[in-house]
This record gives C-alpha cells, structure tokens and sequence, in this order.
C-alpha cells in the first residue's frame, strides 16, 4: 500500500529530519532525532515520520519503534504496522478497534517470521492524526508521547512497566523480578510489560496498545514522541519545556536529544516533535 519513512536508523550513530503538510484546517510540521547510545550494540531504534492522502481524508502518521535483541524487528513494523493499521476497514469508523486488531495481527506475523526476525522484539508509540483534527495515539513498552494544548500536559500513552503488569505476567505462569540496581524484569529478562514479537517470553507478554484520542484545535500545540532513552532522564513538563523553546520542531527534536546525552542517557535516544497551527 503505502512506503512509510524507509529511512533504515540502523544504518547510522545519528539521524535527523523534517516535514510539514496541511491536514484539514491544522497545518501540521514535524521534527525528528535519532541518536545511537552507548551500548555495545547498533542503534535499534526506527521511527515513522509521515503524510498520506487516500479515500479523501488527510492522515499524518508517526511512530517510534524501540528494538531490543536486534533491530529486525522494529525494522519491519516500520515498514508494515501502519500499513496493517489502514487494511482494517473499521479504521474508518471505530479507529480504536482497528488499532487493536492491527498491533494483534502484526505480532503474529511476526512470530510466524521466526527465524527470519530473531529473537528480539521491540516496543511501540503510534500517533494518527486524521483530517487534522483527530489525533490517535497508542502504544506498547515504555516509549512515550506528550501532547501540549490548552496550556496543559498530557501523557497520552501508558508505561508499560512489568511491576504494573505484574498480576498478568504471575497469571500467566512468570514472574516479576526486581534486584538490587536493577529495574524490574518480566522473568528476569525484560523490562517492559508489553511488546512486539519476544517470542520466548510471549507467553508472559502482552502485545495489545493502550490507546488515548484527542481533539487537535487551536489550543494543541506540540506533540513529542520519544523513546525511553529520553523519558528516563526527564520528565513530561521538561520535555513540554524543552521542545516549547522552538517553533522548528526538528531544532526542538535535536535539543530534545541533545539534553538527554547531556544528562547522561545511556540508551538509544529516538524523538520526533510535532507542531500544530490552526489556520
């Protein structure tokens, strides 16, 4: 169907970019930053930055996939997961529906891709905005999105930590570890809840998103999507702070990433900031 950002953020330390389009009555302009942290493997984060037109409405699509165990994985839900997301027929009257049965579908398939993917899995944070005024965001893992409007804050997403989780992960016959200097892990292995594919523990994940909607008028004014690697060094309002002191969201995604290494984040930092200006 569709060629969403093939940009491979394997590829290189860093990556940076942007967009703008008008959406219905919201002219819409995005910024994103991707950087390598200083693990001891290559980056394995992807991200989705993107504008599509079909059946008469205007869609903007953004994603970031945050890998783990290798990036084939979050490679190849940048490359299908919104695809997936639009083949559900329901996306045009009960969006959240279609999202559910769509994250569902994709894990499956690539659970059936084993070998060809790995061991490895990924989480996830999606943001649709439809016609420029319905903006949809869901997600597995710990990546985040904030939205700005009204003057308000508002995380969008859930952090699926496994100590929330923890009665369905002991249901489910596994267990949540928590050591001395160390996060918690479901089965001592994983420190999300929730994610893409991990098929030897899939029988102690979930793989279903939290969604949230929200109007986009006049008040909204930034979006950001980011992965851990800049949640665990600041906090939602920071990051609102961060991002509010430029209207050029690639500039306001670039220092976004730039505080988080300066505050010392060991991860791979991914982040795309979105702007929004009612005409």
């Amino acid at each position: 169907m569709y060629a969403f950002c093939a940009q491979s953020s394997a590829a290189s330390s860093s990556l940076s970019g942007k967009g703008k389009s008008t959406q219905g009555h919201t002219k819409v302009s995005y910024g994103f930053s991707l950087i390598k942290g200083m693990t001891n493997h290559p980056m394995e984060d992807y991200h989705v930055a993107d504008f599509v037109r079909t059946k008469g409405h205007d869609l903007a699509f953004f994603a970031i996939f945050d890998g783990h165990l290798g990036h084939n994985v979050p490679e190849y839900l940048q490359k299908n997961l919104f695809n997936n997301i639009l083949r559900e027929e329901e996306f045009w009257t009960q969006p959240d529906r279609a999202i559910i049965k769509a994250y569902d579908k994709t894990d499956q398939a690539i659970l059936s891709h084993r070998p060809d993917l790995g061991q490895g899995g990924s989480t996830a944070v999606t943001a649709i905005l439809v016609n420029g005024s319905q903006l949809w965001v869901a997600n597995i893992g710990d990546s985040r999105s904030v939205l700005f409007k009204g003057g308000d804050v508002f995380q969008m997403t859930t952090d699926h930590d496994p100590n929330a989780d923890r009665s369905s992960i002991e249901n489910k016959g596994g267990f949540v570890s928590n050591m001395p200097g160390d996060v918690p892990r479901v089965n001592g292995q994983l420190a999300v809840a929730r994610a893409f594919g991990d098929r030897n523990l899939k029988s102690h994940l979930r793989s279903d998103p939290d969604i949230q909607v929200k109007e986009i008028d006049h008040t909204a004014e930034l979006l950001i999507l980011a992965s851990d690697g800049l949640w665990k060094v600041m906090n939602n309002n920071e990051a609102v702070e961060i991002a509010k002191r430029s209207k050029d969201p690639q500039v306001a995604a670039k220092q976004l990433t730039a505080e988080a290494l300066k505050r010392e984040s060991k991860d791979d930092i991914s982040c795309i900031v979105v702007r929004f200006k009612a005409q």
